[in-house]
């Protein structure tokens, strides 16, 4: 047996570094990834060209904000392999968007980049409360899709009993957590939810279960929703960040002693935030977009990878001891919000408001139309078996909510209470929006 100790006892010296000496790390890092990209992907160095910079360009870590951003369309116009910077055969596995969209996003790993993918969903999930021992049941969608094999060779690494039982069957998957005792529950919030759900109707208490923490992430959600996971599933709900075009599952994470903001991996990442109209660098403690530079990936080496998602830094100690800038929760996509009627709207913060609202489920969607000129959105809420169903009951409930709705992030929408298991369950990602408006 080897007596090397545990991911969550060897990173720990990583994880603590002093600020000072972190920068100094990243600083040689992200010298030798700028070269390794320019020098092995020709998609990389003709853009570092069009924008006058080269590798020697970088005297600081904030001299990053003078090279080009790398987005999704170039993912797409390099399809399938352009943007790899070693031969294919180095490759050993692929992961794909679904390519609803366009051309999906092909991303690879070598060796090592699985390797070092490991080791960081390891840390994540000691972060997030694992231990080595643990029962994982990762409910996360196995295949192209990278958060269940991401969280699944994560948990081996830790020394953790896998469950890979992916997504659906969800009767089955109670049954298991309850026989087998799970300890982590590794899901999107939205499935996890589902499982209550179903589990409730199975007569099952699943609170009452092993379960101690839930690795909940792929998809935005809100404080509320954190509560009622929390509630339900007498657990720790802990954030999980990551994304397939800089890793997969494994980005950043979410310690269980404070629940407070992702703790990002900055000796394998740089984090930046910057105004999402301008792209100019925003400071510390303000919000805007996140965007990301791997320093350590061989195969898909990124540059300042705009991420869409909307979020600020925080380099403030933290309770569990972790020196690594903090991701504040991730409040949505600059991509994702919906313009209603002149008034900025994200998701996220229609969820804020129905989560929790007395009398309603936690399921919902969005669903957009289209008014003569204007956008109209109904909110297709879900109440709660204990809810008066009766037709007058249900148009109150509706009122209220829509006032709330109003009152909190100023849009004027049409709220239309359904009856219980009336609104669909996802197995994975959530569909929150319904985009209904006719295109031009």
């Amino acid at each position: 047996m080897s007596d090397k100790s545990p991911p969550f006892m060897f990173e720990r010296e990583v994880e603590t570094m002093p600020r000072d000496s972190l920068a100094a790390l990243q600083l040689r890092r992200l010298k030798r990834s700028l070269a390794y990209a320019y020098q092995k992907v020709p998609h990389i160095r003709r853009k570092f060209e069009a924008a006058g910079v080269a590798p020697d360009t970088l005297g600081s870590l904030a001299d990053i904000a003078r090279f080009p951003f790398t987005d999704k369309a170039d993912l797409r116009d390099a399809y399938p392999f352009g943007l790899f910077a070693v031969p294919r055969e180095q490759v050993l596995r692929l992961h794909a968007s679904s390519g609803t969209t366009g051309r999906p996003t092909v991303v690879g790993y070598t060796r090592a980049d699985l390797d070092l993918w490991s080791d960081l969903m390891a840390r994540t999930l000691a972060c997030a409360g694992a231990r080595p021992g643990d029962i994982v049941h990762n409910a996360y969608g196995y295949g192209l899709f990278t958060g269940g094999l991401g969280f699944h060779y994560g948990a081996e690494r830790l020394g953790c009993t896998v469950v890979p039982v992916s997504g659906g069957g969800t009767e089955r998957q109670v049954m298991l957590m309850r026989d087998f005792g799970a300890a982590i529950l590794c899901a999107t919030p939205s499935y996890a939810l589902n499982i209550a759900d179903i589990a409730a109707g199975m007569g099952v208490d699943i609170a009452q279960l092993s379960l101690r923490y839930g690795a909940f992430g792929a998809e935005p959600w809100s404080e509320p929703m954190r509560r009622d996971l929390e509630a339900r599933l007498g657990i720790k709900a802990v954030d999980i960040y990551g994304l397939s075009e800089i890793l997969g599952p494994g980005v950043a994470a979410e310690c269980h002693v404070a629940q407070n903001g992702l703790h990002g991996w900055e000796d394998h990442f740089l984090f930046e935030i910057v105004d999402p109209e301008t792209l100019k660098p925003l400071p510390m403690g303000k919000a805007g977009e996140l965007v990301v530079t791997t320093l350590t990936k061989e195969a898909l080496p990124m540059v300042r990878y705009r991420t869409r998602d909307i979020t600020r830094l925080s380099d403030e100690p933290c309770a569990c001891g972790r020196t690594h800038v903090r991701l504040m929760r991730v409040t949505g996509r600059n991509d994702d919000m919906l313009i209603i009627r002149g008034v900025n709207v994200y998701p996220s913060q229609v969820e804020a408001v129905l989560v929790g609202f007395p009398g309603l489920a936690p399921h919902y969607q969005i669903v957009l139309t289209r008014d003569g000129p204007l956008d109209a959105m109904t909110i297709e809420a879900e109440r709660t078996r204990d809810a008066a169903g009766d037709a007058a009951a249900c148009a109150r409930l509706a009122a209220d909510v829509q006032h709330r709705l109003k009152s909190m992030i100023g849009v004027s929408c049409t709220v239309v209470v359904k009856a219980p298991d009336e609104v669909p369950r996802s197995q994975g990602k959530a569909v929150r929006v319904r985009d209904e408006r006719k295109k031009p």
